[in-house]
Formats: C-alpha cells, structure tokens, sequence
C-alpha cells in the first residue's frame, strides 16, 4: 500500500469518527447486506439491460432480480428529486424487499425520523408487480393498502408510485408479467357546440359522478385498525354528512357550458394546452378535499387521481377556483375547484379513472392512519371519439417531462440570465451611471434571493461540483444533470461565465444566499451598524481556508458521497433556501451566526468558508476576458479602489484578484467617475489649467499696419 494511500485512509477514518452523527453505512455494503439476508451467499451478476437488473443465483440456479428504482423511472419527489429505491423481486415478479437507499426529502430532515421512511417501504414486501397499491385504505378488496407516515404524505406517495412502477417496468422486461401488445390512443373529447342542460340531465348521463359518505361509513372504514374509535361520532350522528362530493370532466361543451356558462367554458378551453383535462370536484358537508397540505407544500394530499394504475397527483398550479356553477337545479356547495391534467400524465378521457379522497384519523400525538375512498369515473361514450388501437408509442424521456414541467421557471430564469449578460456586455457604459446601475444591481439580487433561491431552489451547491466530478471519473449521463432544469441552466451559464470572466459573475450576481448577504449588509449600512475589516494580511491568508474544505469534501466523496453530502452542510444553502430555516435549531443557528456577522462583515462566509467559491476559482484561472479596468496609478499612489471593495478583492498594489472578486462593478463606477477617480480628477485639473483664458485687462490690443 503506497504512503498516499494510508494517509487517505487514516484521515478518513479520522473524521468519519469525529463525525459520526453524520456518517452512515457506505452504499454498496447496506445493499449487500440487506440481499444477504433475503438469500445467504447469493451470486450477483453484472447490471444487464436498459434497466441495469442484476440477476441474483447461487449454484446455477435464480433466485431473484435486483435493481435500483433511479435507473426505470424518475419521478420528482417534496424536493424535486427523485427517491432512490433498491427492490429486490423473485422470479414470479413478487416484491421481495424494498428499501429507499438515497433521497433528498428536507421533510425527513424536520424531526421525522428517516426509519419510518424505511418502515414504510417494507410493506411492498409480498406484493406482485402488477397489484395495484394505494396509500392508505381502500374499500376495493383486490388493493394492496398501505398506512402513510404521518406529516410526510407527499413523500411516500411518491415511493408507492416509484416503487410500483419500477417494479412494473421491470417484471414486463423479463417477461414475468404480460404486457398488452398494443394500447388504443387516447380518445378525444368530441367537438361542436354544446347546449346547456340541467344538472339532473347531467348526473343522469354519468357526466356527473357522486361520492356521499356519512359519518358512519368513515368510522367503519378505520375499524379494525389503530384508528377505530378515534375522533368516534356520537350515534345520533353517525348519519350525519361526511362528504358529499360530485366530479366531472368539463372538456365537454355540453358538460363544460353547463356548469361555467359559455364564457366561463371557451375561457377555460383557450387556457387549456393540448392534451390537457379540466376535472370539477365540487363537495358540502364536514370534510375539506382541499385540506391545508398545498399550501406548505404546493401538493393537494388529500384528492389525487388514478388511472390505468397511474397515479395523477396535482399540485398548486395545477389548482383553480370555481366559484359560479350555472347549471340549472344545481344544489349549493360550500367548496368548489377546477384541477388541470398535464399532459406528461398522458391522461386518456376514454378509459375510466377514478377520484380517490384520503381521509386522515389521529393516533397519536405526530402519528395517523389514512383510508382512502374511490370514486369511479367514466366519460359518457356520446362525448367520446374513439381512433383504432395502435403500438404503444415509445415514451419520451423522462428529463424531457420534467423540463415540460417546469418550463416557467426555466423561461424566466432564462430571461434574467439574458438581462445579466447585457450588464456584463454594457458594463463601461453602465459603470457611467452609478446610481442606475447600483439600483438595477439590488433588483437583481432581490430577483435572485427570492426567485431563484426560494421559489425555483436554484440554489447551486459545492454537492452539484462533487457529483459532476463524479460522474466524469464513473459513468456520465446526460440524464442525471438534465433531470432538474433551473440546476442545469444556471450551473450551465455558471461554467461559461467562469470560463469568460471568472468566478464573480455567480459568487456576485446569481447566488441566492450571496445575494441575501449582500442586501443584509447593505441595509446594515444604511442603519449605521459599525463595519470591521481584517488587516489584509490575515484577510489573504483566511483565503485559503475555503479551498482547504474543498479538498476535504472532495477526499471524503472518493470513500462516500452520501458522507460527502452531510458533511457539506458547512453550506448554509439548504437550511435557509431548501427549509427556509424550518429545521433543526442548530443548523438554523449556524446559518443565522453567518447572517449577523455579516451585517458587520461583508459576506464573511463567501470570503472564507465557501467551497463552492473555491471551486469555482480554481478554473477561473484558465478565463479568456479581463474586462475589469485599471490605471497605472492604481494601487501607486491611489489607494481608493483597494479600501472601498467591500471584499477586500484588491490588493494594495491594485491588483485585482478575480479567485475573490464578485464582480459588483463598484471599482468600474469609481474608473470612470471623473469626481471622484483621484487620476481622473488630477487630469481634469491639469486639462483646465492649460486652457485658462486671459483676463480682458492683460490682453494686448492688436494694431493694423497700413501700407504707405
């Protein structure tokens, strides 16, 4: 063994013990234990297939198959990622183990113990590929039912759906499970013009569907469960109303002007892109179908759709009020919404779908069970055109979905990078206008804090550098950093950027916790807070400590990447832009200590702790333009750019050192500020001295000489 080689061993072992809280078992070894258990002394073949499927046998004969959830399906979880999921399946497609090995949900970061997460996945043991599993409860006796986790809804909705529809995909690759050789394209919806009719008529036809439950019938769902005789209704009011809910397709003229009026209905339809389905739910009684869920976390948890074993959820966007219904003889309805089906869920109007409601009862303080109740739905075939059955068509990728999903915020992340190239280009004309350009500046950094940074969670981390580099050493894809579009777009301007000006145009500009910095100090000044600076030797020595985590995050993620990650909350990022400081105390406390001290110095943290900002100095060595100007008098004898740079970026010999600068253009608006640059003001001076005119009194009169 080389001496580098020990010594990268010992160091690490080393900080994993200091850090054990953060550490957990190295990947490859959790997997192979947990296939141990199931089938001591397996053999495992190489990944084989699109899907990546390890076959598992022992003395020549199969055991079983082995395959990570991430490598079939790519479904956007609470966090915007996807949840990683190890399964393991016998050779008649039954489930045999399932175990989320990665994800990155900050709901389980929030005092949700992550074992639940890992209890939860352990009910798909036994279970067929081709069930149908619901969160929850279900009346449908042929449903595999499983309880949720209490105040993580979303999540483990999203590994039913990830597990599920791996486990699908999968067993219809090895052949374990039929596959219709063809599928019919969806139906459309028939056009002409509809006639409004009453809402009797409609129910009549099916276009309108009912799901009445008393309060009775909700206490015999939970019987039999930890929840029977929880929130008990008293007997004589157990036929008391739970829900009375009705839905309905209004992609229908006859259904659609029925309800919203013609107006409301051709308003509807121009909002409405191709392949997209307006659905009505509309309910009385105690029982809310919107709940509260969607407003923390932009998911309706309570209402969802399946179809075709799909499991369509919606979110904040997908959601509109509705709050006139104009059909005749009509009943009064205390909550009404319109939900939008994407066109990525591929919905097909022709082939029924049902509403399922989720009901929630308490069992303890943090803890509930959920059942769930359907209601079935099939569009009236009078409002129907069937086309004939064809080959199922290949699906698009999935990266391709996600950037459809997200196509808002890519687009104006794109208009803001475009805006922000135009300041770079424009920036000597700009730099002439200091009190414009200061203005545009802090409208940027408030765009960035609370657009990019808390909406989009554009926030970059030095996470997305170790796993890039990753993936360049192991096995690059595309796909993986195609996966999340605000990342890619602005980790993509950020690689140019680097490589044609340097660091500062992220560090200065596009990093959101940067940015909340920045305008934190600046108020700061505005109220008078004393400033602090470090005397520049010390400030230039601290530089390096930045680059010295790096190193160490970079070491620690050749032995775990997982490690990796915990240890790179030396990051604020996602405590105060992922959480918006909705964690625990101590990680609120850290970023907050960063956030005070730099209302005394500017941007503390980016200047010495970053490794981020030092990642991103080290290419910028290697950057084509040097467009920040500077004077042979610069740094001998003026001094005035090196004291006023609040990041101490220049030296005092007025080198400007792009690894720390920011990029603010503070230096550019003194460069060419003629009151104020001390060269340019000198120059002024000497310009007005040689064209001093001369006073009327001293000139000599000139005298004409006449020929003679």
């Amino acid at each position: 063994m080389s001496l580098f080689s020990r010594w990268k061993g010992g160091w690490l072992t080393l900080l994993c013990v200091v850090g054990t809280w953060l550490c957990s078992p190295a990947l490859a070894d959790l997997d192979r234990q947990r296939v141990e258990a199931l089938f001591p002394g397996a053999d495992w073949s190489e990944p084989e297939g699109d899907f990546r499927v390890r076959t598992l046998s022992r003395n020549g004969d199969l055991l079983g198959y082995l395959f990570y959830s991430q490598d079939v399906v790519n479904i956007p979880a609470y966090s915007g990622k996807p949840i990683n999921v190890q399964i393991v399946m016998d050779p008649q497609g039954v489930i045999l183990d399932a175990y989320v090995v990665e994800h990155h949900e900050p709901i389980l970061l929030v005092g949700i113990p992550e074992q639940k997460l890992h209890d939860f996945s352990a009910h798909y043991a036994g279970v067929d590929a081709d069930q149908r599993v619901v969160v929850g409860r279900s009346r449908d006796p042929e449903t595999v039912t499983v309880d949720a986790v209490s105040g993580a809804t979303v999540t483990v909705m999203v590994v039913n759906e990830t597990i599920m529809g791996a486990a699908r995909k999968v067993a219809v690759s090895l052949g374990l499970i039929e596959a219709p050789s063809g599928r019919r394209r969806a139906a459309r919806i028939r056009g002409g013009r509809g006639a409004a009719v009453g809402w009797e008529e409609l129910a009549g036809k099916g276009a309108l569907r009912r799901l009445h439950l008393t309060r009775g019938q909700v206490d015999e769902a939970f019987r039999g469960t930890e929840a029977e005789g929880m929130e008990q209704t008293a007997p004589d009011q157990r036929g008391g109303v739970f829900i009375d809910l009705y839905t309905g397709l209004l992609n229908p003229p006859e259904v659609g002007i029925s309800l919203l009026g013609k107006a409301g209905y051709e308003t509807l339809m121009g909002e409405l892109r191709e392949g997209e389905y307006a659905i009505a739910v509309l309910a009385n009684g105690r029982y809310s179908f919107k709940g509260s869920g969607y407003v923390r976390g932009g998911i309706f948890d309570r209402v969802q759709l399946r179809q075709n074993g799909t499991i369509i959820s919606f979110r904040d966007l997908d959601y509109q009020r509705l709050s006139d219904v104009y059909a005749a003889g009509m009943p009064g309805f205390s909550e009404m919404a319109i939900f939008i089906v994407r066109p990525e869920h591929r919905f097909d109007p022709g082939s029924p779908w049902t509403l399922e409601l989720l009901v929630r009862r308490q069992t303890g303080p943090v803890s509930g069970i959920f059942t769930s109740f359907e209601l079935p739905y099939a569009t009236p075939e009078t409002y129907l055109q069937r086309p004939e059955p064809v080959a199922a068509p290949e699906e698009k990728p999935v990266w391709v979905r996600i950037w459809y999903q997200k196509q808002f915020q890519v687009v104006v992340i794109g208009v803001a990078l475009a805006l922000l190239l135009v300041i770079l280009f424009l920036q000597d004309r700009l730099a002439r206008h200091p009190r414009q350009l200061h203005w545009l500046r802090r409208a940027y950094l408030l765009f960035t804090v609370v657009f990019i940074g808390w909406y989009a969670l554009g926030q970059l981390s030095v996470v997305n550098v170790l796993t890039f580099a990753h993936a360049v050493m192991d096995d690059f894809h595309w796909g993986l950093f195609l996966s999340d579009p605000v990342i890619f777009v602005l980790w993509t301007f950020t690689a140019a950027s680097v490589l044609l000006w340097g660091r500062g145009v992220f560090c200065g500009w596009l990093c959101p916790f940067g940015a909340l910095q920045e305008l934190l100090n600046e108020a700061a000044r505005k109220l008078r807070v004393p400033q602090y600076e470090l005397p520049f030797a010390l400030h230039e020595r601290l530089w390096a400590v930045k680059y010295l985590i790096l190193l160490a995050l970079f070491g620690i993620s050749l032995d775990s990447m997982a490690t990796a990650e915990r240890f790179a909350e030396i990051e604020p990022f996602k405590t105060a832009f992922t959480l918006h400081f909705d964690r625990q105390w101590w990680f609120v406390l850290y970023a907050l200590a960063l956030l005070v001290m730099n209302l005394f110095t500017r941007k503390v943290y980016c200047r010495y702790l970053c490794p981020l900002g030092a990642a991103l100095a080290v290419p910028s060595k290697l950057r084509l333009f040097d467009w920040l100007k500077r004077r042979k008098e610069c740094g001998n004898p003026c001094q005035l750019c090196a004291k006023e740079c609040e990041i101490q970026a220049i030296h005092p010999d007025g080198r400007i050192n792009v690894n720390e600068c920011h990029y603010c253009l503070d230096c550019q608006m003194t460069y060419h500020n003629e009151d104020k640059c001390p060269p340019l003001i000198l120059k002024k001076k000497r310009a007005g001295k040689g064209k001093r005119s001369v006073p009327e009194a001293e000139r000599i009169p000139a005298l004409q000489l006449e020929e003679g």
